[in-house]
């Protein structure tokens, strides 16, 4: 009786030969288990026409702007550093920093400076950002007929042309205008406002013409503070000025940047009113960087030395958007 060969308890035999390499089982090869499909590389240019796609419809706005804005802006900063005149030249040099270097060495200019930052911070930065903040919270609590005829009277400032409300104010401050008039009669002196006190007048009028803007940002801020938190305030105990200083300035802070940021480029710019009203005099004591620009590239002909000095006025407010942007970062 033969003994039977022992059984591998490991698994089936393989079919080795006790001398040589293993050979593989008769029969077809056992087909693999079919896996998940490979995904398509993609084209290597597909991002790109991705964002061409995206930015066609945008193409034309991108072109405009490239066209009046940044061209005619790289165009002045060419001319700045040039000794470029209106008469009198047949062509212009390369002068480098010599118009800068004679700007902030001229006393003109840096009067212009000083008055600039005076014109700003009394008109806008006080001016007509509180008074439209104060407007602005007033008329949440008063009848709507007052609210009617405050904004419509306070609007209608805002939307006269320019020229138009510096004559208004011109026949408003002169020696025989409205406000000696009102003075008079109230017998308290009077004074060449215009003369006297140029800078505080034309401030003035740019408060009275562009507070409306102010008052209607802060008063859409305003709706969209929630009633529930100043009732619920208001039930505590607190007054009228706390919850204006712990609620009502806190939830409108970006509201408050962003309605300083536009006010004071605004501001930086304006040139009909001041004009209109005195011209930059007497003396130069009303002269911001606006008129100064237009009086030493216009009336005394150095377009390059006024580019420059315009170039300084866009850094200034270049400046005052940076901090400005810096104030509308969401607190951490």
């Amino acid at each position: 009786m033969t003994a039977e060969a022992p059984h591998d308890a490991t698994g089936p035999t393989t079919g080795k030969s006790p001398a040589g390499p293993p050979t593989s089982p008769p029969g077809p090869r056992p087909r693999r288990h079919p896996g998940p499909r490979s995904r398509s590389r993609p084209h290597p240019h597909a991002p790109l026409h991705r964002t061409l796609a995206r930015a066609l419809p945008v193409s034309p706005a991108l072109v405009i702007l490239l066209l009046f804005l940044a061209g005619p802006i790289a165009y002045c900063a060419y001319i700045a550093f040039t000794d470029l005149q209106l008469t009198g030249q047949a062509e212009d040099s390369f002068v480098g920093f010599d118009n800068f270097r004679t700007a902030f060495g001229d006393e003109a200019f840096v009067n212009a400076v000083w008055l600039t930052l005076v014109f700003t911070v009394i008109s806008a930065l006080l001016g007509q950002n509180t008074l439209g903040l104060a407007l602005a919270a007033l008329m949440q609590r008063a009848s709507k007929p007052v609210r009617t005829l405050v904004g419509g009277i306070v609007i209608t400032a805002w939307v006269l042309p320019e020229v138009v409300a510096g004559f208004l104010l011109y026949a408003f401050f002169r020696r025989e205008g409205t406000l000696n008039a009102i003075l008079d009669w109230l017998r308290l002196p009077t004074q060449n406002w215009l003369f006297t006190l140029p800078i505080l007048a034309v401030s003035f009028a740019n408060v009275w013409r562009g507070t409306a803007f102010s008052m209607l940002v802060y008063s859409a801020a305003l709706n969209e503070i929630p009633k529930e938190i100043t009732e619920a305030a208001e039930v505590d105990g607190a007054g009228g000025w706390r919850r204006m200083w712990h609620i009502t300035l806190p939830m409108i802070r970006r509201s408050i940047g962003t309605n300083l940021m536009l006010i004071t480029l605004q501001t930086l710019s304006v040139f009909g009113l001041i004009w209109v009203m005195t011209r930059g005099g007497p003396g130069g004591k009303s002269q911001t960087l606006p008129l100064f620009m237009y009086e030493e590239a216009f009336q005394k002909s150095m377009i390059g030395y006024g580019t420059a000095v315009a170039l300084l006025l866009l850094v200034v407010g270049s400046l005052f958007s940076v901090v400005y942007l810096r104030l509308l970062r969401t607190e951490v």
